[in-house]
């Protein structure tokens, strides 16, 4: 009788697979993330069908709605530790690389022309250098007629792994930033006008004359008409323009290890051409879901996205990861998810 019953359970088993990947897989958290994840969601459902919603609602939001389980993913650029993983039950693992850039809305300045030190961009956050013609910026621009006009200072108001990278690098940079500041995904700023997400903080350095920001790199593109960017001093002490080949640059020293749950931060990496606020989103997943079918379809996803998004990656300035690392990667999920899980996305991929 046993016979009878194998088929009828095998084809229920490929239905329940079925069904949860035509259901609306969810991912929320980096607002860094978002303008490459919103291209690689839009390809994704016209080539597979499956559907994946994504809130760009900042890191620090991100992790807490994994933590909950509220969505099947959560994405962070501000990597967390493998002790904090353990004990939160999470995998960690880099998704792709890009850059965080200083924005200004300084009259007759164009993009690429201003040049910022990490001692400067400090002293204008700490609200120490208060115009735009004082004499330690004017050092460096020694091309540019700065105004005498003063600098309002524009920072995000969330939870930010943006804030994270900015803040992580200006501490590598300033002592006194190090000790009266600090870093992290929220920080107590000195001075300046806080705006929600990297579309916030865009449109506060757009509207108000003066002012500076810092954005992902994508993000600034989409508003030169109004802002331009700056160019940083790496820590060959090289002024680098931000784009995909100094992020590249960035990334190549980097020790990659799923040992440490890729746990990595880029900021003031070593090189020539490094640029010095490079940052990496990081995806969050649970070890154990209560829904292994829904991880898969999450994973499907997400690997589709490693594999066959490199193109959208890099028109919006972006590094996807080496095929080694995305190796890397595939084989930490072997490692760290359940048999269910894997199970299920390679049933989803037939």
């Amino acid at each position: 009788m046993m016979k009878h019953f194998r088929l009828p359970i095998v084809l229920a088993a490929l239905v329940v697979v079925t069904q949860s990947f035509a259901a609306e897989t969810t991912g929320a958290g980096s607002t860094f993330v978002s303008p490459v994840m919103a291209k690689w969601i839009d390809i994704y459902k016209a080539k597979t069908g499956n559907t994946v919603s994504y809130q760009a609602v900042g890191s620090s939001i991100g992790v807490g709605l994994i933590k909950k389980a509220a969505v099947d993913f959560g994405t962070t650029d501000m990597p967390l530790d493998p002790k904090q993983l353990e004990k939160l039950g999470l995998i960690q693992f880099p998704i792709v690389i890009g850059g965080v850039v200083p924005v200004v809305n300084v009259d007759g300045v164009k993009p690429g022309q201003m040049h910022f030190t990490g001692e400067v961009l400090a002293g204008i956050y700490l609200g120490r250098l208060k115009a735009w013609n004082d004499p330690a910026i004017r050092a460096i621009n020694p091309d540019l007629k700065l105004p005498n006009a003063p600098i309002t200072v524009v920072h995000r108001v969330d939870g930010s792994g943006t804030t994270f990278n900015w803040s992580n690098y200006l501490s590598k940079v300033s002592p006194q930033w190090k000790t009266s500041v600090g870093e992290g995904t929220a920080v107590e700023w000195p001075v300046g006008l806080g705006g929600k997400g990297n579309d916030g903080v865009a449109s506060l350095v757009s509207l108000v004359p003066g002012s500076i920001g810092y954005l992902e790199y994508a993000y600034a593109l989409q508003r030169l008409d109004k802002i331009s960017f700056g160019v940083v001093q790496n820590s060959a002490g090289h002024f680098v323009v931000p784009d995909a080949a100094s992020f590249q640059a960035a990334a190549s020293s980097a020790d990659w290890t799923a040992d440490r749950d890729f746990h990595l931060v880029l900021t003031n990496a070593p090189g020539e051409d490094a640029y010095p606020i490079t940052a990496t989103t990081f995806v969050l997943m649970p070890k154990q879901p209560k829904s292994p079918e829904r991880s898969a379809a999450a994973i499907d996803f997400i690997r589709w996205s490693l594999e066959n998004g490199k193109s959208q990656a890099e028109t919006l300035n972006y590094v996807p990861l080496p095929p080694t690392l995305i190796e890397q990667v595939e084989m930490y999920w072997q490692q760290s998810f359940g048999p269910a899980t894997m199970t299920a996305s390679a049933a989803g991929r037939r």
